[in-house]
């Protein structure tokens, strides 16, 4: 018989730690089940201790390197997480896998860490709150409800759809941007060419033919637009990096940052977007940490910081404020123009049913539809915009060197 020291939560969600004698570890974990007990760990008490393994990354010189986990990364790991507790293998042998699994040093040392952690008897929740580059605040905090209501297999099943949500609604985002972005690109570089490269040679034409000072307005602006890029194209190129690094310092202050995100929500075309994005995260985000049991003070505490926008984080904050007074949720959001009159009126009715969760969830589906829907109408409304663009700026260009050649033919016909 061996002694097998065992870390769990118990049916009423209490942490337990205990002391079992058995003939192997299938044992010990079968009786667990039987008492319906969600594992955490599972360790012989007895037998000489695992070899410290130092991975290479822990002893560079340059210091620990920091975790690159992408979102789908996450999304991945949660999933797996899921499919091992939902076969009943024990939390800590759970991240053991996923550590060894690991491709991104940085992530494996994190792992390494929180498997340490767990082994030594601290919660999951706990040891994954150390590394918040990782795991951000609405993933510790669900994984803690669920440590302490004793469904964490269900919670990490809800995690798992919510994360999957997300990068859903980025891929929306993105392919929604993608086009505009490579488009105006485009035709910036184009336009820079045009001015660099080509309408100099138009200009010593012009001067070869002594008309310097008989040239519409149109072609004189233009010259002295290329003119001005090629004479001062390094000055241009700092003012332009200084522009943006003021904008980006800018954007980091409170005030900045506030004022940058109010603007993003009155941008024609984008700014509804915005909007829908940011309730739709909202919504999403507020549900599932109320169906992981998270108290509602807390949960809007972690909704308003990863809505991504300041004006719905700020308006939230007032609505905590309400709600430690006394007030109902749906009062203070109603205020705020960012959230529309629908939104609060499910709010409200939640509140007053009991069914706040599930009308969260009704109001992110709908908003989630609304972003497909608004990506497609601006997929289709943005390609005529940008070749209308393109065409102005080239077309203008060229018509504005051609106008001296036209004058020249015109005067040549009539003589």
């Amino acid at each position: 018989m061996a002694t097998f020291k065992v870390v769990g939560v118990d049916p009423g969600g209490k942490r337990v730690q205990q002391t079992l004698q058995a003939g192997s570890r299938e044992e010990v974990l079968s009786q667990l089940r039987r008492d319906n007990v969600t594992v955490l760990s599972v360790s012989e008490s007895r037998g000489a201790a695992k070899k410290d393994h130092v991975p290479w990354y822990k002893k560079s010189l340059g210091g620990p390197p920091k975790p690159r986990l992408k979102t789908q990364d996450l999304v991945v790991f949660t999933r797996q997480f899921t499919t091992m507790v939902s076969a009943g293998i024990p939390i800590l042998e759970c991240l053991e896998i996923l550590t060894e699994q690991a491709t991104d040093p940085g992530f494996k040392m994190a792992m390494d860490t929180i498997v340490d952690d767990v082994r030594a008897g601290s919660d999951l929740s706990e040891a994954m709150a150390k590394h918040p580059s990782v795991f951000e605040n609405i993933y510790v905090n669900m994984i803690k409800a669920g440590e302490a209501s004793g469904q964490l297999e269900e919670i990490l099943q809800r995690l798992s759809e919510f994360l999957e949500n997300s990068v859903k609604l980025m891929r929306q985002i993105k392919s929604a941007m993608t086009y505009p972005l490579v488009s105006l690109g485009m035709i910036f570089g184009i336009t820079i060419f045009l001015m660099v490269f080509i309408i100099p040679k138009f200009q010593s034409i012009f001067t070869q033919m002594g008309m310097e000072d008989d040239l519409p307005v149109p072609t004189k602006v233009v010259l002295g637009v290329s003119h001005i890029m090629r004479s001062y194209a390094v000055q241009s190129i700092l003012i332009l990096i200084l522009v943006i690094f003021l904008f980006r310092w800018w954007k980091k202050t409170e005030s900045g940052n506030y004022i940058w995100d109010k603007i993003k929500l009155k941008v024609p075309v984008f700014g509804d977007l915005s909007q829908k994005v940011a309730l739709s995260r909202f919504s999403r985000t507020f549900s599932t940490m109320i169906s992981a049991g998270v108290p509602i003070l807390g949960a809007l505490e972690i909704v308003g910081a990863t809505s991504g926008n300041k004006v719905v984080e700020q308006a939230v904050e007032e609505a905590r404020e309400s709600i430690r007074a006394g007030n109902p949720l749906a009062d203070p959001l109603g205020k705020s123009p960012v959230f529309p009159p629908m939104v609060v009126r499910m709010i409200k009715i939640g509140e007053k049913s009991g069914a706040l969760e599930d009308l969260l969830s009704k109001i992110a589906e709908f908003y989630d539809d609304q972003v497909s829907a608004t990506v497609e109408s601006l997929t289709s409304l943005i390609e005529p915009l940008m070749i209308g663009l393109m065409g102005l700026m080239v077309g203008g260009i060229v018509l504005s060197v051609f106008l001296p050649i036209f004058k020249i033919q015109d005067k040549l016909t009539r003589g």
